[in-house]
C-alpha cells in the first residue's frame, strides 16, 4: 500500500480484510505479479505533461492516492469462486489483468469472471505469464488494431527492450513484418533474439536520420516525437505513440485529415480475448516471457527501484507464494 505519492519509500506491506467473491468474481491466490512502469506513474504521479499533469489529481487524487493498492496483473490460483461463476474453479491456475482498477499487489485479488481474466498455459510458470500481459496488450492493440499491419510491411520499435518493446518486437515478427529496434548496446543480442531483423543502438546512432524508411514506427517509452520522426515514416505509413502528451493528440486529430503519415495514439482497454490469444501465442512458443529480475513480496520495494532506473529489460516480477 501507499498512502502519499512519492518515490518507492512510500510503499509499505500491511495487513488488511481478506476479500470475498461477488456473485460473478473470482477470488485469486497472487503467486506472481509485476512492478510496471503505470505503477512508477501512478505511485509518483509522474505523467505526461502537460495534459496529464493537470489532471492527475482528479484522476488519482488530489491529497492523497484515491487507488493504494498498486498492480495490474498478477498470476495464481482461483481460491474461490462465487455462486455466479460458471467458468472458473478453485484450483485453476489463471492470469488476470485489473488494469487501471490497480490492487494485483496483495496476496487475494477478486476479478470478474467476465474480465481480463484466462486459465494459464500449462508451460509456463506463473512468473513466466504474469510477464507477458501488461507490454503485450499494448503491443498487440498497436500493431493489430492501430497499425493495422500486414505482412512484409517494415517496424521500427524504439524502446525494444522494455516491457512493451519486447513484445511489439516479437509480435510483429510473428505476423510477418521486417522488424527494427533500437536500443542500448547492451541489448542489442536480446533484441536480435526476439526476432528483430536489425538493431539499432540508440546512443550511437540516430534513427530519425534514416536512410531506412518505415510503414509503422511505434514509440514505446516517449523518446521521441512524430516530428523528428517524420523523414522514417513511408507516406502512408503512422506513427504510434504509447506515450501522448498535448502535441501528440493535436497532431492525431490533425493527421487524420491532412498529410499522408498517421498519428496514433495507443490507449488499451484490457480485453479477455486479447489476453487469451497472448497466452495462446505463448503456449504455442511464438511469444516469449522477458524477465528483467525477480523480487520476493518483503522486497517490493527495490522492484519499484528497479522500475523506476528507467532500465529494466522486459518486466520486473514479484512473487508472493513459491512458485
Amino acid at each position: 500500500m501507499y498512502t502519499k505519492f512519492g518515490p518507492p519509500e512510500v510503499v509499505r506491506i500491511q495487513d488488511v480484510p481478506e476479500p470475498t467473491p461477488r456473485g460473478d468474481e473470482v477470488l485469486i491466490r497472487v503467486h506472481a505479479t509485476t512492478v510496471t512502469t503505470a505503477d512508477w506513474r501512478v505511485r509518483a504521479r509522474a505523467m505526461p505533461a502537460p495534459v496529464f499533469t493537470l489532471i492527475a489529481p482528479l484522476v488519482l487524487g488530489v491529497f492523497g492516492p484515491r487507488k493504494r493498492v498498486l498492480g495490474t496483473e498478477c498470476a495464481g490460483v482461483v481460491e474461490a469462486v462465487g455462486a455466479g461463476v460458471t467458468t472458473f474453479k478453485p484450483g485453476d491456475r489463471v492470469v488476470a489483468v485489473v488494469g487501471a482498477k490497480f490492487g494485483a499487489h496483495a496476496e487475494l485479488v477478486c476479478v470478474r469472471q467476465d474480465a481480463a481474466i484466462v486459465k494459464e498455459p500449462a508451460n509456463l510458470t506463473f512468473n513466466e505469464a504474469v510477464a507477458i500481459p501488461f507490454g503485450g496488450l499494448v503491443a498487440l492493440h498497436c500493431l493489430r488494431d492501430l497499425a493495422e499491419l500486414q505482412p512484409g510491411q517494415r517496424v521500427l520499435v524504439i524502446g525494444a527492450s522494455g516491457a512493451i518493446g519486447v513484445a511489439a518486437v516479437q509480435l510483429a515478427t510473428h505476423m510477418g513484418a521486417e522488424v527494427t529496434g533500437v536500443c542500448s548496446a547492451a541489448n542489442i543480442d536480446r533484441v536480435r533474439a526476439l526476432g528483430a531483423s536489425a538493431v539499432i543502438d540508440r546512443n550511437t546512432q540516430d534513427y530519425t536520420l534514416g536512410p531506412a524508411v518505415f510503414d509503422v514506427v511505434i514509440d514505446t517509452v516517449g523518446a521521441t516525437s512524430f516530428a523528428r520522426c517524420k523523414g522514417v515514416v513511408r507516406r502512408g505509413g503512422q506513427f504510434i505513440a504509447v506515450l501522448m502528451g498535448l502535441t501528440e493528440f493535436w497532431q492525431m486529430a490533425w493527421t487524420r485529415f491532412v498529410g499522408s503519415r498517421r498519428v496514433r495514439g495507443a490507449i488499451v482497454v484490457e480485453k479477455k480475448a486479447d489476453l487469451a490469444h497472448l497466452m495462446a501465442l505463448a503456449e504455442a512458443g511464438h511469444l516469449k516471457p522477458v524477465i528483467d529480475s525477480t523480487y520476493p513480496f518483503t522486497e517490493i520495494v527495490s522492484a519499484h527501484r528497479r522500475v523506476d532506473t528507467g532500465r529494466k529489460v522486459g518486466s520486473v516480477v514479484v512473487t508472493l507464494a513459491p512458485v
